[in-house]
């Protein structure tokens, strides 16, 4: 069998790259005290304006979600929230959709990211918006619909269309789903706005709470591989795969970061095949086909 050393070489320079880059990406950084990663060493609304001493997102993992809880969807029809999960995961986000400022960049945020991610809304995963603000109406709800699917390519928009679901729901249905997921807002009555951290939640298909992304802006390598891991590797590739060894969900951050050993393992592998490589490349070069190329005669 004709070895192709060339082709070789070329595979385990690539892996070499992926490796260093991975090795050489900086750790994340500290998390907001409006989050609940970190566990508490005191009072968490120390220093935060009053308006602020009662919002905050506190981590629930892999605790279920009530999908008995009723809403109305975007067409105004009542729907339970367990008709959304079962088959794949599911970003979930909190959000009023009459906000003037943070919400619009977390929904900016989410559909940035959905843009380019190599999964499809209403494929691979699905979506969930609710509104914690129960004066919104479905009418709301389906204008701020219709501005983020179409935003989206061509290509997305029909499962968007029907895997993005943008919710509302009275105070009490409201006040259940945002203490089940951890997520703590106020109405401040100074500013007759909500006061609310950012996130975004993912959960698996059955509505257990699996990841939370903290800010504005998602990583679509992050949410690549929290839909991966969420769904108990249903979706994804063989390299999505190598990248879940390298990378690491720290809760405290809501980031993915890398695995030092587990990236050292990898670039040791990578390591041997290389020397494997130039040891059969020499080989392949006989004292024979030396000799052809200078001209000479083999002895």
């Amino acid at each position: 069998m004709k070895f192709n050393s060339g082709k070789l070489l070329f595979a385990i320079f690539w892996l070499a790259v992926v490796c260093a880059s991975t090795f050489a990406q900086k750790p994340p950084g500290p998390s907001s005290p409006l989050y609940g990663g970190r566990p508490s060493s005191g009072d968490p609304s120390t220093g935060l304006p009053v308006a602020l001493r009662d919002v905050r997102i506190e981590q629930k993992l892999n605790q279920q979600l009530p999908l008995d809880l009723v809403f109305r969807d975007e067409a105004g029809q009542q729907v339970k929230l367990g008709q959304f999960f079962g088959a794949k995961p599911v970003v979930l986000a909190f959000v009023y959709y009459d906000c003037p400022m943070l919400c619009t960049q977390v929904l900016n945020g989410m559909v940035t990211s959905f843009r380019v991610l190599p999964f499809q809304i209403g494929k691979e995963f699905d979506v969930v918006t609710i509104s914690f603000d129960p004066r919104e109406t479905p009418a709301l709800a389906q204008s701020k619909k219709k501005i983020y699917v179409d935003y989206l390519p061509d290509r997305m928009r029909a499962g968007a269309a029907s895997g993005w679901h943008f919710l509302t729901g009275d105070p009490a249905t409201i006040e259940q789903i945002t203490a089940a997921a951890g997520f703590q807002y106020r109405y401040d009555e100074a500013t007759k706005q909500f006061a609310h951290a950012s996130a975004i939640m993912l959960t698996t298909p059955e509505g257990k709470l699996s990841r939370y992304f903290y800010g504005i802006d998602y990583p679509a390598r992050d949410l690549r591989l929290g839909l991966i891991e969420s769904s108990a590797n249903k979706i994804g590739s063989p390299v999505d795969q190598l990248l879940l060894y390298c990378y690491h969900y720290d809760p405290a951050t809501g980031k993915y970061g890398a695995v030092i050993m587990n990236v050292m393992r990898i670039a040791g592998v990578i390591t041997m095949l290389g020397i494997v490589a130039m040891l059969l490349l020499l080989k392949g070069r006989s004292p024979a086909a030396a000799a052809a190329k200078t001209g000479g005669a083999a002895l």
